[in-house]
């Protein structure tokens, strides 16, 4: 029986081109690069303000049905996608977020694909990479201080100290920091009051970042966020406080977008990464359209499922950066399948056609709501090794009764070689375009039916419920010029309802809104749902027990 190679082994097995010479094949030069060593670059600012005037590629979203344990595989096939694409001769890069160390060091590992479609260098991109999550980080955690010393030294802004609603950030997952309190000590230390951490992916400085055209877009947005509410419950703002400039300073290296490469030496622009169950999910904007300007096909992901990722790339990217995009794909496996049709994880591997048939209900939901859009769709099968002929057929005669064809991949273990079917008819899709691509919703539609449209058409759910008080949040907000932004829903990935253990395509449920929170520099409204965390806790038994250096000083246990 071969050997089967871990993620990290194949890509430390990779041989890697210069940076130089992967930015070639999208014509650019080296000096258009800011190199950080040989293998990736930032593209700098003035290059890409170069692009202006060249058309635009042609945009395809991978997204998938609801993460389960089983694994679904979205960033791979986003990966795989473009290598393929570049496989059967199409100019194609592909576009993808940036890892987390919270997830990596918790439960779900790297954000690098897998298999032999992977982004490499898989150990860097998974860990400090080119260092802009820590200067995110740096730039939100500024702006905290600045609030703290600005009431410590005066407080001219007359900020109630009681609404002080801009916490700290931290790249961990780490549940003890969530509530805290904080200036203890005496009077050297400042007012005390209750504050906490958020997860920095969760950041609106993260969500800033991915949604800026340039540096003074970066600045005036950053100038925006609301950190606290005066006793007359006026809002004051980064501008006020004076933080503006010295955050997008902290910024201006992180916004150039990484470029990197695929294991088959194609290009990967890999570049921000907020969360898609408590922020919009997506790759950077400058990243994207960048990418758009230099290659025929981009291929880009949005976070779990369709019923997140895929609703705010369309509902809030899309809609912010005017991008239109020209297909879709949604990634499944069997095993996912089954197991939304009932069956537990450690019985996965034997065969059961009928569990297919009823976990295949999900996967048809996400093909109707990415299909509401007015976005072609296909279905990529991400093949493992226990799939049986039978269970593949069941997959492909559902989607075939919803007009949608699906295509067995096998790129994890062929690369591009596995997927040149996939690549063939999204290209061919893609050709033909979205001509009526749209919004689920209008701009000028009041912010409680935003929220109630997203419940009803996307999560299918009969209603959404919250207390007077964030109504009246949601009228104040109305009232200070901030209806027209979109809503971005903060819920659990796992399901449609904010019920992380009901699988399947739950319909009729309630979904109840506890919170909402006004990004006015990211340019959207949260909507709160359920039990999601802002910050994550780590597992029981985390990965980061398990990932070490051995004795040659090489990373191992990264996934």
């Amino acid at each position: 029986m071969a050997t089967v190679l871990s993620d990290i082994e194949i890509a430390r097995a990779a041989k890697k081109k210069p940076i130089r010479d992967v930015a070639a094949r999208l014509g650019i030069a080296e000096d258009d690069l800011v190199p950080y060593g040989r293998d990736k670059a930032k593209i700098s600012a003035e290059f890409i303000r170069s692009l202006d005037g060249r058309p635009d590629g042609k945009l395809i979203l991978v997204t998938a049905i609801n993460p389960t344990p089983a694994g679904e595989g979205k960033t791979t096939t986003t990966v795989g996608l473009g290598d393929g694409l570049n496989r059967i001769g199409k100019r194609s890069a592909i576009c993808i977020r940036e890892a987390s160390l919270g997830p990596c060091f918790g439960v779900k590992g790297g954000a690098a694909g897998g298999g032999y479609a992977q982004v490499i260098p898989m150990e860097d991109m998974n860990l400090h990479f080119t260092g802009d999550f820590h200067a995110i980080t740096s730039a939100h955690n500024l702006l905290a201080a600045l609030v703290d010393n600005h009431i410590y030294w005066g407080n001219r802004q007359a900020i109630d100290t009681r609404r002080v609603t801009w916490r700290r950030v931290l790249d961990m997952n780490d549940r003890a920091l969530r509530q805290i309190v904080s200036s203890l000590g005496g009077v050297p230390n400042g007012y005390p009051r209750e504050t906490g951490f958020d997860i920095t992916v969760a950041s609106e400085v993260m969500a800033i970042l991915c949604l800026a055209r340039d540096l003074e877009d970066l600045e005036a947005r950053l100038g925006r966020i609301v950190v606290a509410s005066r006793v007359d419950r006026s809002p004051v703002t980064a501008a006020d406080i004076g933080a503006a400039g010295a955050m997008a300073v902290l910024l201006k290296d992180a916004l150039q977008p990484n470029l990197v490469q695929t294991l088959e030496n194609n290009p990967a622009f890999v570049h921000g990464g907020p969360f898609a169950n408590i922020a919009h999910g997506c790759n950077s904007v400058l990243a994207t359209k960048t990418a758009l300007k230099l290659a025929d096909y981009v291929v880009t992901e949005a976070g779990f499922g369709a019923d997140l990722g895929a609703e705010k790339f369309f509902d809030i990217k899309c809609r912010i950066a005017g991008l239109k995009p020209a297909a879709s794909v949604i990634v499944a496996t069997v095993r996912a399948l089954k197991m939304n049709g009932g069956v537990p994880k450690d019985e996965l591997g034997r065969e059961d056609v009928d569990a297919v048939k009823r976990g295949a209900a999900n996967l048809g939901r996400h093909i109707e709501n990415v299909k509401s859009f007015g976005v072609p769709v296909v279905v990529a099968i991400n093949h493992f090794g226990t799939d049986t002929d039978a269970e593949i057929e069941a997959v492909k005669r559902y989607t075939a009764g919803l007009g949608v064809e699906a295509v067995l991949c096998r790129h994890w273990a062929e690369g591009s070689a596995g997927i040149t079917e996939l690549a063939e008819k999204v290209a061919a899709m893609a050709d033909h375009g979205a001509d009526n691509f749209a919004p689920l919703y209008p701009d000028d539609m009041p912010l409680w039916e935003k929220i109630e449209t997203v419940v009803k058409r996307i999560y299918r759910g009969a209603e959404a419920t919250a207390e007077r008080s964030v109504h009246a949040l949601l009228a104040d907000f109305e009232a200070r010029g901030h209806g027209h932004l979109p809503v971005c829903m903060a819920k659990t990935q796992y399901s449609f309802s904010t019920d992380p253990s009901l699988l399947g395509a739950p319909s009729g449920h309630s979904v109840h809104v506890r919170e909402v929170r006004l990004s006015a520099g990211a340019g959207f409204v949260v909507a709160i749902c359920g039990e999601i965390m802002t910050m994550p806790g780590l597992p029981r038994s985390p990965a980061a027990e398990r990932i070490f250096l051995n004795e040659a000083g090489q990373i191992e246990g990264l996934f």
